[in-house]
């Protein structure tokens, strides 16, 4: 578990240490979830975890998004070391949110990420506040828990919630969820984006 946002940063400092000792060379990663949102300010919490939904590769000028799956060994190698330095869990650093990918990302996304570089060969680009909201609804009306929390941390406008809510819909179209979406805005005091759905 991360206490907070310093905590996460001296563990994404030693995974770059790890990462130039095994001369993998600069790692860009796009992360969302608790960890982009400790480490942003936009909430303070624990958490358990650094989701990676994407690397960055820069190639003759231009910029691809390549969707994290079973990380390259070099990595896994280098975040399994910082595991055991810092005694964290097996899957402190996972892909488990890159699915969302197959479905598409909200468009821009790479263009508002907020930048943090550590040591010498790590860049992560963490998820603005804009695109948490997308994530954050997706999973608060699906799961609840702390991505409702997160969410309601956000504080998102109405208009920022009507098109988190069509982006999520791309993700799930069926009739039950927007159902359920609308539901969801009833219930937190937004009946005027149910109503536009």
């Amino acid at each position: 578990m991360f206490a907070g946002k310093d905590e996460i940063e001296r563990v994404l400092e030693a995974f770059s240490e790890q990462l130039e000792i095994l001369g993998v060379g600069t790692v860009e990663m796009v992360v969302c979830g608790g960890a982009a949102l400790n480490v942003l300010g936009y909430v303070r919490r624990t958490t358990k975890d650094v989701d990676v939904i994407a690397f960055l590769e820069k190639k003759g000028g231009s910029v691809a998004l390549i969707q994290a799956g079973p990380f390259p060994p070099l990595i896994k190698q280098a975040a399994d070391k910082v595991q055991r330095d810092f005694n964290l869990p097996d899957n402190w650093l996972n892909p488990g949110p890159a699915s969302v990918m197959d479905f598409g990302l909200p468009e821009g996304l790479l263009e508002r990420t907020e930048n943090r570089t550590y040591g010498r060969a790590l860049v992560i680009h963490f998820l603005s506040r804009y695109d948490q909201i997308h994530f954050k609804l997706y999973a608060a009306v699906d799961q609840g828990g702390k991505h409702f929390d997160d969410l309601l941390a956000l504080k998102p406008s109405s208009q920022e919630l009507e098109v988190a809510a069509r982006w999520s819909m791309t993700h799930d179209p069926s009739e039950g969820f927007r159902v359920i979406l609308r539901d969801f805005f009833r219930r937190i005091g937004h009946d005027d984006v149910a109503a536009k759905l």
